[in-house]
C-alpha cells in the first residue's frame, strides 16, 4: 500500500465522525459502579468477607458459573470497596488477584508462587529456587502483621489443569501453620463440574461457601446493555431493535453478557470503518459472524495440548470436514498423534472427557445413536464452516509440526 493511502485511512478516521462517547464501557477492563441483576450474589460475598473488618478470618469461598455471568466483575467491585473500608477503618487488609490463564504466570506451581510473592514486593528469578523456600517466603509475608490476606484465583480450573491440585492444597493448608496468617482463598471457575474433580481435601478447605452465578435472560441482558450503551454511544446513533437483537443472540448463548456487550462494540466499530453513523441490526449480524470466527480460533490456540491432539485426530476423520465420527474411532487416531510429537496419550476414559469440554467449548457437537446389539455410542459432528475449519486445522499443524 502507498504511503498517501495510509495516511490518508488515519486522516479520515481522525476527521469522521465518532459514534462513540466512551467505548470502553463495551470492554472487560470497566467496572461499572453498579451490577444489575446480581444483587443477591454481591450480598452473599459481602457478608461472608465482612468479617475482615473485625480482623477475623472469613471462609474461603468458591465461585462458578458461565463465561459472562458477572463473576470477575462482581468480585473486582466487592474486593475494591471492601479494601477501601478496611483502610479508612485501619484494618490490615492485602488483596491479590491472578488470572490463571495468563501464561507464564500459573503454568508451573513455582511462577504461580513467584507471582504472589512479586505482589509483597519482592522479586523472585523465574527459575532457580526450590519451591520449599518459596513457601517459606510466602508464610513470612503472611505472617507480617495481624492483617488478612485475600488471593482471587480466577478461572482456577485452568491452573489446575496445567499443575494439579497440590497447591490449592498447600495454600489452603497455611492458615494451619503459622499463627498470625489469615488467608482467605478465592476461587472463580466456569466449569460448573470442576470441584468434583479435586482431591476431597482440597475440596472441602476451598469450598467453605460456594456461590453459583446464573446465565441472564435476555430481559436481563438488555437492562445491562442499555445503561452501557448510554455511556458508551454518542445520542442517535443506534438503530431501534439493536440492544434487543445482541440481548436475544447473546442468551442463546447461555446469557453472556459479555458476549452481549463484545457484539454491541464490534458492530459500533464496523460502523466506524464504513464511514456511516448509525448501529443498525445488519451491523450486529456481521460482528457475530467475526466473533465467532475470533472466538473458535482463540480457543484452539489455548486449549491444551492433549485436547489438541484430541481435536486433529477428529478433523483427521471427519468426511468433508463435517464428521459423522464415531467416539471410539478417535482414540487411534489421537493416540498416533501424541506418538508422533513424543507425547504420552492419555486413557481413552480421559479423552472421552475432552471430547465433552471440546463440545462444551462449542467446537463440535455429539449426539448418542443406538447400533442395535452393539449398543449405542456417541457421534460427533463439526458445526463449524468449512473455511473456518481449514483455518483451525492449519494452526493446529503448525503447532504439531
Amino acid at each position: 500500500m502507498e504511503q498517501s493511502s495510509l495516511k490518508n485511512i488515519f486522516n479520515s478516521y481522525i476527521s469522521e465522525r465518532n459514534i462513540f462517547k466512551n467505548k470502553d464501557t463495551l470492554t472487560t477492563r470497566f467496572t461499572p459502579e453498579n451490577i444489575p441483576h446480581r444483587d443477591s450474589q454481591i450480598k452473599q460475598i459481602a457478608h461472608i468477607l465482612a468479617p475482615i473488618l473485625r480482623n477475623e478470618k472469613p471462609s474461603n469461598i468458591f465461585i462458578y458459573g458461565k463465561t459472562g455471568t458477572g463473576k470477575t466483575l462482581v468480585i473486582r467491585n466487592i474486593i475494591e470497596t471492601l479494601t477501601k473500608t478496611a483502610a479508612a477503618s485501619g484494618v490490615g487488609l492485602k488483596a491479590i488477584y491472578v488470572n490463571c490463564k495468563m501464561q507464564k504466570i500459573t503454568d508451573t506451581e513455582y511462577r504461580l508462587l513467584a507471582c504472589l510473592i512479586n505482589e509483597f514486593g519482592e522479586s523472585v528469578p523465574y527459575t532457580g529456587l526450590p519451591t520449599n523456600e518459596l513457601y517459606k517466603k510466602l508464610f513470612k509475608y503472611l505472617e507480617v502483621g495481624d492483617k488478612n490476606t485475600i488471593i482471587v484465583l480466577d478461572e482456577v480450573d485452568s491452573l489446575v489443569n496445567k499443575i494439579g491440585d497440590g497447591v490449592l492444597y498447600n495454600l489452603t493448608r497455611i492458615n494451619q501453620e503459622p499463627e498470625k496468617t489469615k488467608l482467605t482463598i478465592i476461587g472463580i471457575s466456569n466449569n460448573l463440574t470442576f470441584v468434583e474433580s479435586l482431591d476431597p481435601r482440597v475440596r472441602s478447605s476451598l469450598s467453605d461457601e460456594e456461590i453459583v452465578f446464573p446465565p441472564y435472560n435476555a430481559t436481563q441482558l438488555k437492562d445491562i446493555l442499555s445503561v452501557r450503551a448510554g455511556e458508551a454511544f454518542i445520542p442517535n446513533t443506534l438503530s431501534p431493535g439493536v440492544i434487543a437483537k445482541c440481548a436475544a443472540l447473546a442468551a442463546q448463548e447461555h446469557g453472556d453478557a459479555r458476549k452481549a456487550l463484545d457484539l454491541l462494540r464490534v458492530s459500533g466499530e464496523m460502523v466506524e470503518r464504513e464511514g456511516t453513523s448509525t448501529v443498525t441490526e445488519v451491523y450486529v449480524d456481521m460482528a457475530q459472524k467475526k466473533l465467532d470466527t475470533d472466538r473458535f480460533m482463540e480457543t484452539i490456540k489455548t486449549l491444551p495440548k492433549q485436547s489438541q491432539a484430541v481435536f486433529i485426530a477428529i478433523l483427521n476423520l471427519s468426511v468433508g470436514g463435517k464428521g459423522g465420527i464415531q467416539t471410539g474411532a478417535v482414540y487411534d487416531t489421537y493416540s498416533s498423534t501424541c506418538r508422533g510429537v513424543g507425547m504420552n496419550p492419555l486413557t481413552q476414559r480421559r479423552v472421552s472427557d475432552l471430547i465433552s469440554e471440546l463440545e462444551t467449548a462449542g467446537i463440535i457437537n455429539t449426539s448418542v445413536t443406538s447400533r442395535g446389539r452393539y449398543g449405542r455410542t456417541r457421534i460427533i459432528n463439526i458445526p463449524l464452516s468449512d473455511s473456518l475449519v481449514k483455518k483451525m486445522k492449519g494452526v493446529l499443524l503448525k503447532e504439531f509440526s
